[in-house]
């Protein structure tokens, strides 16, 4: 006869037995909600962003492309694709609508809350996209041909290897940060220069990278540039300056040796604008006098 109390035990065993594996067995891992990747998250700080780490060349098929030039506020770098001669910048950064940016079939993968559109509003024979990050943020990136040519599918189809190349760049922390020179225009707080240099008007309105201001009529901007800005030369704020008409624009340049990038020019560049329709020209007495005391107080 079998003995109850036996069977009982041995239930007792099986039920101990399975309540320790089930507190034993590890929880499963609760899964993580993807968060929207905003611009600042992708980038950091903007002020300093090396655009050209963004760039990755070995991403243009049969393309041999020269050292990338790095500006303050984007990345631009020639090079031939198929015996084609192509220009590719990345940057700038804007946060304004644009009307002209519209949705189309991207063919590459995208982190979480970021979409990329292609831009209507770009010059002839280049091909526009817009990266948009969660927050609205859009950076520019572009594909020109620099001869009649190439075709727009294929200027289209480098600049979408142009931002998937960019997009890894972010997701593969490969972002970089370069530290700037003291003396560098790079570091100047282009709104607090405008400000203090007495241009008259409401709130100054800075560039995402601080690099650039506006205030009522007049703007003031940071660059880098591979030549100084030819025409006849004259002296203002003691600095060595150049004065030019450009639509209804009178914009007024000086430069000095750029002191992170040997054989590149740092630009500043006073800019203000007509609104009488008279044109630029207009506009010079205003530009001469407004640089002449911004161009004494930058470094």
């Amino acid at each position: 006869m079998r003995n109850p109390l036996g069977v009982l035990a041995v239930g007792c065993s099986v039920l101990l037995a399975a309540a320790c594996s089930a507190e034993s067995a590890p929880a499963p891992a609760a899964q993580s909600t993807p968060v929207p990747l905003t611009a600042i998250a992708a980038l950091g700080d903007f002020a300093t962003l090396d655009y050209c780490s963004l760039l990755d060349p070995k991403r243009l098929k049969n393309a041999t492309a020269d050292t990338p030039d790095s500006s303050f506020t984007a990345c631009q770098a020639d090079f031939v694709q198929a015996g084609r001669p192509r220009t590719v910048t990345i940057g700038p950064l804007a946060a304004d609508r644009d009307p002209t940016v519209q949705a189309y079939a991207y063919p590459g993968k995208v982190p979480d809350g970021v979409s990329v559109q292609q831009a209507g509003f770009v010059p002839e024979r280049t091909c526009g996209r817009a990266i948009t990050f969660a927050d609205g943020e859009r950076l520019a990136v572009s594909v020109t041909d620099r001869d009649d040519r190439g075709s727009a599918e294929d200027r289209c189809t480098a600049a979408d290897d142009v931002v998937g190349g960019a997009l890894d760049a972010v997701t593969g922390n490969r972002v970089r940060h370069p530290q700037l020179p003291d003396r560098s225009w790079g570091r100047v707080d282009s709104c607090a220069i405008l400000t203090g240099s007495g241009a008259q008007g409401g709130d100054a309105t800075a560039g995402l990278a601080g690099h650039s201001c506006i205030l009522d009529k007049v703007s003031l901007e940071f660059a880098v540039v591979r030549q100084a800005p030819a025409g006849p030369s004259e002296t203002l704020g003691n600095r060595v300056a150049r004065v030019a008409a450009d639509g209804a624009f009178c914009r007024v340049r000086t430069v000095q040796p750029s002191p992170a990038t040997p054989g590149r020019a740092e630009q500043a560049t006073v800019s203000v604008v007509d609104t009488s329709g008279a044109g630029g020209d207009a506009a010079c007495p205003a530009a001469r006098t407004v640089a002449a005391t911004i161009f004494s107080r930058i470094p």
